[in-house]
């Protein structure tokens, strides 16, 4: 089994890989592959992935 990673892009997208399961708010699957890019700005016309939207005008850095 693929572990799966999750990782927070400065200023970007929540970006997912490995193995794993995205469920829409009733609980039914959406199809995807191994590696996704999940919106964090609210910008993006794909939602819940990201289009790229944000650049320019979304700022987050986050550090653990």
């Amino acid at each position: 089994m693929m572990m799966t990673e999750i990782k927070v892009n400065d200023n970007g997208s929540l970006r997912i890989t490995g193995e794993f399961t995205l469920l829409d708010g009733e609980g039914n699957p959406i199809e995807t592959g191994n590696s996704i890019s999940l919106c964090r700005c609210g910008l993006s016309g794909k939602k819940p992935f990201c289009d790229g939207t944000h650049k320019g005008k979304f700022e987050s850095v986050i550090r653990a």
